[in-house]
């Protein structure tokens, strides 16, 4: 593309797309701009938006993706334009990464703060936030009113006192990942559609002068460094986390309960999901957060729940998240990990929009053809998801948390870089998890044995509760079963059907339990008295059928939801041939059964709740 050929005064991109091995650049002259809609548009090297009045919208989804495979040569005092909305209110923060530096004439990336976020006017005109006084916590939706205080960035840093406060300041770099609380209120001004704010979903208009090529980020060992997506277009996380070495190749992103409206850090409910990209082939897997407490100097506490789950294989624009350092260094964020894939579940690319996506709407068994700078083959990347264990568990009766078991063929029972995800909790009260070279992990990525033995790790600071069920099976059929495995007792415990409860005193064990896909026993008479009782939900008269053909005297009868949180509990059953209970008031979801007999005969078995 003639760098000429830009000049006149207006330019709408419909639809464009330059093959890689076309040499171009784009020059946008003065009181001209260009107005990209839905669509990707590829520069191969170098833009330039010269003066103040050159400007670049992108709107509807529509990217950029430039090409070159040295440092960014954009320059100009004009400036690209793109949205993006937040999650959050005034209360809880999203992780951002700019795509946009400040403009000027000088070449290269450049500077970015938060002065140049905009309030959205109409689809091409925005007018300036107001950064508020220091001492102001609460940003406002109309006008938009950013507090700065919450501004903060994290470079190569494992304690909460390493935050660097950003404030108002341009001092955040490309490549740097930063935090921001959203605003209070609502804005009723609708562009394209979508509402500037309608609660707690901030929109803002992201102005600059566009981030592009190579982009180096600090790392140092076993240190988080909080980075993100730089560029004005989606990229492939996975790509990037595999390539670059020198973090363990596993990205963490902050979840934060949002019923908790409170600046107090001892108030806030939040923690780290992790994604595991595992193959280049694959979709990844993400574990969602725990919510952890925290107390005044941002040490965690006792857990309170859990955050949703989300498509992270494509990180749209804006998004930020955290990586851990393998060694002293840097890692590279390049043009090649960028692609044009839309925001959305389906996609796998989620800022953070629907909790609990479901991703089982589309019949395809791999991806469509992506447009990329990198030229990889996406038509090879399976959509069906890697074959795991989903484990949930209630921790002291608060929190729940979700660790995986994955299986791959190239997988060890070591730990494996860009598979294998240790925990961001390291003060937690409570916690479980997989141990891997005596540390802990959230997704234990291995090859599958009918044989394996899993070691699974549980800590806490005193005394605690621990409820531990199979969430569930993607894409699993190797075993028919799965155990918790007490090796002191030498006691095998159904978690596939059932959940085990347990209570173990303050301490950290990791080496009395394990996961097991078979029990070294015989049948006895308790496990034949087991399998004698019939559990069945009936979905069209909405009750819960037992069938006890052996005449039993049935001392009680629970029902629990996934988490092991107790729904009802029936005494004192007697010795009837069945029993049926209306589960007409329950939520569709999984459900846990527990019968026990008068002999101390323990009966579980999961059911579906479908309305």
């Amino acid at each position: 593309m003639d760098s000429k050929l830009l000049k006149q005064r207006l330019l709408i991109f419909t639809g464009l797309f330059i093959q890689n091995n076309v040499n171009a650049q784009m020059y946008v002259s003065p009181n001209s701009y260009v107005f990209a809609n839905n669509q990707v548009v590829f520069v191969k090297q170098q833009l330039e938006l010269n003066a103040a009045s050159s400007n670049f919208y992108l709107r509807t989804d529509a990217q950029l993706i430039q090409g070159s495979t040295s440092g960014s040569t954009n320059r100009g005092l004009g400036s690209l334009s793109v949205f993006q909305e937040g999650t959050t209110n005034n209360y809880q923060f999203d992780y951002w990464c700019s795509p946009v530096g400040g403009s000027n004439a000088l070449v290269g990336n450049s500077a970015f703060g938060i002065t140049q976020l905009k309030d959205v006017v109409d689809v091409t005109n925005s007018i300036n936030s107001t950064p508020l006084a220091m001492n102001n916590y609460d940003g406002t939706a109309s006008p938009l009113a950013i507090a700065p205080y919450w501004i903060f960035k994290l470079t190569s840093a494992s304690n909460y006192s390493d935050w660097v406060q950003v404030g108002a300041t341009s001092n955040i770099n490309a490549g740097e990942g930063f935090t921001m609380k959203g605003t209070s209120g609502i804005n009723l001004t609708t562009v394209n559609g979508v509402q500037n704010n309608p609660g707690g979903k901030q929109r803002y208009d992201f102005r600059g002068k566009p981030n592009d090529g190579t982009i180096s980020i600090p790392v140092a060992f076993e240190q988080f460094t909080l980075t993100g997506n730089p560029y004005p277009s989606a990229i492939d996380l996975s790509a990037f986390l595999i390539e670059q070495t020198n973090c363990t190749g596993i990205a963490y992103f902050w979840q934060q309960d949002k019923t908790v409206d409170s600046h107090f850090i001892a108030d806030y409910k939040g923690g780290y999901g992790a994604f595991s990209p595992g193959t280049i082939g694959s979709t990844g897997i993400y574990v969602p957060a725990t919510f952890f407490s925290y107390d005044g100097a941002g040490n965690e506490g006792s857990a309170s729940g859990s955050g949703g789950n989300y498509g992270r294989r494509f990180s749209p624009i804006g998004q930020g998240f955290m990586i851990d350092g393998l060694v002293d260094g840097t890692v590279e964020m390049k043009n090649s990990y960028r692609v044009f894939v839309k925001e959305g579940a389906l996609n796998f690319s989620e800022f953070e929009r629907n909790v609990n996506s479901n991703k089982s709407k589309t019949t395809a068994t791999h991806m469509s053809d992506i447009q990329s700078v990198s030229g990889f083959d996406y038509k090879t990347v399976s959509l069906v998801s890697t074959p795991q264990i989903r484990f949930n568990t209630l921790l002291n009766n608060q929190g729940v948390r979700q660790i995986v078991l994955a299986f791959a063929p190239g997988a060890t029972d070591g730990v494996d870089r860009a598979m294998d995800a240790i925990s961001s909790s390291d003060d937690s009260p409570a916690d479980i998890y997989f141990v891997i070279d005596n540390d802990e992990y959230l997704i234990n990525v291995v090859s599958f044995d009918m044989d394996k033995k899993i070691p699974i790790g549980f800590k806490n600071k005193s005394q605690a509760n621990f409820k531990i069920t199979v969430k569930g099976m993607e894409n699993f059929t190797g075993a028919n079963a799965v155990y918790l495995h007490d090796k002191k007792t030498d006691l095998y415990h159904d978690i596939k059907n059932d959940f085990y409860d347990l209570t173990l005193p303050g301490g950290v064990n990791n080496t009395q339990f394990e996961i097991t896909f078979k029990k070294n026993t015989t049948l006895g008479v308790d496990e034949t008295v087991r399998e004698s009782f019939v559990v069945y939900q009936n979905n069209s008269t909405k009750n819960l059928t037992i069938s006890n053909p052996l005449l039993l005297d049935l001392a009680t009868c629970n029902l629990y939801d996934v988490a092991g949180k107790l729904i009802f509990n029936k005494k004192d059953l007697g010795t009837n041939s069945s029993y049926d209970f209306s589960t007409s008031g329950l939520s569709d979801g999984i459900y846990i059964v527990k019968i026990a007999t008068k002999d101390k005969i323990e009966v579980g078995q999961k059911i579906i709740i479908r309305r």
